[in-house]
Parts: C-alpha cells; sequence; structure tokens
C-alpha cells in the first residue's frame, strides 16, 4: 500500500507570519491537530506546527499576565517563532510502511507528503496508520485468529496457507512479527469457515508452537 492511497489531501495550513491565535483558532474548530507551514509565495511547505508546539507557546498558567494581556501576546507571536523547520517528509509514492517506521523512529505523529517541488499535496498521521493496522488484521471481519510459532525458512507460509486452504478455510489476513531468534517467526492468521479446533488441525504440522487461538 502506497502513502497516496491513506494521505489526507484536505490539507489546512498557515504561514510564517500568521498569528498563533489564528492557527490555534483553526485546529480548535476543525478539530486537528497539525497544520503545515506554507510560505505565501513559493506556496513550498517550510514547516510545521503541532497542537502542543501552540500550547507550548502559551504562558504559563502561573503567570501574573491577566487574560487580556495573555490573547493581545498571542495574537503578536508569529508561527515562524514556534514552528519546526527540520521537518520529515515522504512522497506520495513512497510504501506507508516507510512512513510509520519514520513517524515511531522520530517519535512524531504526523508526516507532511510533498511534491518533487517541495509542495505540501498531503498529510499522514498515527491515526492513518492505526486505520491500515485494523484493515491488514481484517478486525472488521469475524473469524478465528491464531498466532503460532513458525520456522524461518523458505516455503513455511506457503505450506501454511496451502493446509488452512485444503481444509476449506479462507484466510481473512495473514502476517508475521520477528520470533524468538533468527530461526523462527511469530505468524499472526486470520481464518473464516474453521472452528478453532479445525483450524488448529489444520496447522499443526507447519508451526513449533501455537501461542493463541480464539474467535474474533
Amino acid at each position: 500500500m502506497l502513502i497516496e492511497q491513506i494521505m489526507t489531501t484536505k490539507l489546512f495550513i498557515t504561514h510564517p507570519n500568521s498569528a498563533v491565535t489564528d492557527a490555534q483558532n483553526l485546529m480548535r474548530r476543525e478539530r486537528i491537530h497539525h497544520l503545515p507551514v506554507v510560505d505565501r509565495r513559493s506556496k513550498k511547505l517550510v514547516g510545521i506546527v503541532t497542537e502542543k508546539d501552540l500550547l507550548y507557546a502559551a504562558p504559563s498558567p502561573a503567570s501574573t499576565l491577566n487574560v487580556y494581556e495573555i490573547t493581545r501576546l498571542l495574537s503578536e507571536l508569529r508561527i515562524e517563532r514556534v514552528m519546526t523547520k527540520d521537518v520529515v517528509t515522504a512522497a506520495a509514492d513512497e510504501p506507508i510502511e516507510d512512513a510509520a517506521r519514520s513517524m515511531a523512529d522520530r517519535n512524531i505523529g504526523c508526516i507532511p507528503i510533498v511534491d518533487a517541488a517541495g509542495i505540501a499535496v498531503g498529510l499522514v498521521t498515527e491515526s492513518d496508520v492505526f486505520r491500515v493496522f485494523i484493515d491488514f488484521f481484517g478486525t472488521r471481519e469475524r473469524g478465528v485468529r491464531l498466532t503460532a510459532r513458525v520456522p524461518e525458512s523458505k516455503g513455511e507460509l506457503a505450506r501454511l496457507t496451502k493446509d488452512i486452504s485444503h481444509r476449506g478455510g479462507n484466510i481473512v489476513s495473514l502476517g508475521t512479527l520477528p520470533g524468538t531468534d533468527a530461526t523462527n517467526a511469530t505468524c499472526i492468521v486470520k481464518v473464516e469457515g474453521l472452528t478453532e479446533s479445525e483450524l488448529v488441525d489444520a496447522i499443526t504440522s507447519d508451526v513449533l508452537e501455537i501461542i493463541d487461538v480464539r474467535v474474533v
């Protein structure tokens, strides 16, 4: 799956010389948490500002300033003073897992998507990745979900899926994760058309250990 298949293309943006209060109002009105910062002339992405950035820009609750003074100060504060300038970006034709890895490795909640000219064309957030995760594991469809440890060798998954098919099972989702060492992997499969015991019988000879099986 590519980023362009899940990214948000209806972008709400702000500009470096916009007031922090304007960005706050926009986020509150549209119920969003990230704003790409775009240069007014070139239209290129120059930064990103988050809800947390704007929160930190506000005076401390312990401030002796009154609400009018705080509002005035924030209205004078420009986005370029609080935005992140070193932005992690991606292209629309990159795999979604690359964006997910970048967000996880850098502990960020979104990645702006830019074209070859550096113009923002979309945004991928943690919520977008979560939706892919839900669809990948077929969580909206009922079936038997089995987790097993399988040998890390050529053809093992092919044998497992063939045995499930021969028993009349329909595979809703299938994925693998690292195992305990290089000799094995963790396999998670969700199947329709078989009971728990039927699925276990079908794949027992293909796995090293059945970790969990349940109807979900």
